[in-house]
């Protein structure tokens, strides 16, 4: 049996409300699988999204997160920038002058873009 995943959780994976996807279905874009009155997605249905999403960047790295910045602490050279990405906060170390050079402050919009040897994952 193929894998399904909720809703809930797609949207989630996806960076867009339920709303979102629920349209989509309407929008034919994509189809999901009715159990009990819940929505189901298949799960290459899912991976096929995420590359279809991530396929509009030119990087090699594939986790990309939205956010707004929170903080900025300059000292000396470096710089740390938190940012709060939904439920997420994402915190970088860069240079002073790349801080300069994006423009970033509290309440700037950005984009965490995540790219790691290695990926510790836990069940929730």
């Amino acid at each position: 049996m193929e894998h399904l995943v909720r809703i809930g959780a797609v949207a989630t994976a996806l960076g867009v409300s339920v709303d979102t996807l629920r349209r989509w279905e309407r929008q034919g874009r994509i189809t999901f699988e009715r159990r009990g009155g819940d929505r189901y997605l298949a799960g290459a249905e899912l991976a096929r999204l995420l590359r279809e999403r991530t396929a509009k960047g030119a990087t090699s790295a594939r986790n990309r997160l939205d956010g707004v910045v929170v903080d900025v602490k300059v000292d000396g050279v470096m710089a740390q920038v938190d940012l709060a990405c939904g439920e997420f906060r994402i915190v970088s170390l860069m240079s002073r002058e790349a801080v300069e050079e994006l423009g970033l402050e509290p309440g700037s919009p950005a984009r965490a873009v995540v790219k790691a040897t290695t990926v510790i994952v836990e069940s929730t």
